[in-house]
């Protein structure tokens, strides 16, 4: 499945990760010597995805900075013989989009979706991923890839991340039929009742029909927030097929002090 066009929103304030999130975005907190959100960038590029579309708020200019090309930092490199480092700082070969979320609008992950909705072409299709976490492949696999590769042509689908039985009590976990397409999420099941150990990590292939699915329901008007679940739910309920995929890589997430901890841990281990 051939898809170019990628949706990362970013335009939370990162509650969760206050006082730091103050000051710093929190797509934009380091993961060794590279911000959370470039991990996903690269996982997009190595699947050739070359439109990548940031939702930020007005807040978000770190992101929109580390993206552009610096001219003083590249002749200063030159000037002192550090030539080497240039590819370190130079911007990848993909088209970036900054479309803005009204911080006082409609909120939820289908916002920023129904946003670029119109930047997508009749018939194309799009990859949404979040811009706080991201799938580690220690030998430099895309799992980008590998959901495109996985996923029929004009398809929809999700990736799932394994879990131990014993931790299904903390996440929405996905129940499937026997070709492993997606019938809905059960929210935070006991272990008895858990329907099986694969859990939603919100990253999807959206196809036309589901994002004008979730545009529609973007367009209501509800009290909170606007989950990405509730349109896909309706789109399957209608008759739609969402496959869902086993990611083979490790699910790291920098929301948490912990998992941004692990994730700094796991990366840096890996690279030494």
């Amino acid at each position: 499945m051939i898809i170019t066009k990628a949706i990362i929103p970013v335009a939370g304030y990162g509650a969760r990760r206050l006082p730091i999130t103050k000051a710093i975005e929190k797509c934009m907190l380091p993961i060794g010597n590279r911000p959370l959100v470039d991990f996903v960038v690269e996982d997009c590029i190595k699947a050739g995805i070359t439109d990548i579309f940031f939702v930020v708020s007005s807040n978000n200019t770190q992101l929109e900075k580390f993206y552009s090309d610096n001219s003083q930092l590249n002749q200063y490199l030159i000037k002192n013989n550090k030539q080497n480092l240039l590819p370190l700082v130079t911007p990848p070969l993909a088209k970036f989009h900054y479309i803005l979320q009204p911080t006082d609008g409609k909120y939820g992950t289908a916002i920023p979706v129904s946003l670029v909705a119109p930047m997508v072409a009749q018939g194309e299709s799009v990859v949404v991923l979040m811009g706080d976490d991201f799938i580690y492949n220690s030998d430099g696999s895309s799992e980008v890839a590998r959901l495109l590769e996985t996923v029929p042509d004009g398809g929809s689908a999700l990736l799932g991340v394994n879990v131990p039985l014993d931790q299904v009590n903390r996440y929405g976990v996905l129940q499937l039929d026997k070709n492993n397409n997606f019938i809905k999420i059960v929210e935070k099941p006991s272990i008895e009742t858990a329907p099986s150990t694969l859990i939603n990590v919100s990253k999807y292939i959206i196809n036309y029909d589901l994002l004008k699915t979730i545009v529609n329901y973007s367009n209501q008007e509800i009290e909170g927030e606007y989950y990405i679940t509730e349109p896909i739910n309706q789109y399957v309920i209608s008759g739609g097929i969402v496959k869902a995929v086993t990611a083979r890589g490790q699910y790291l997430d920098g929301g948490s002090v912990e998992g941004w901890l692990y994730a700094n841990n796991v990366v840096a281990g890996n690279n030494l």
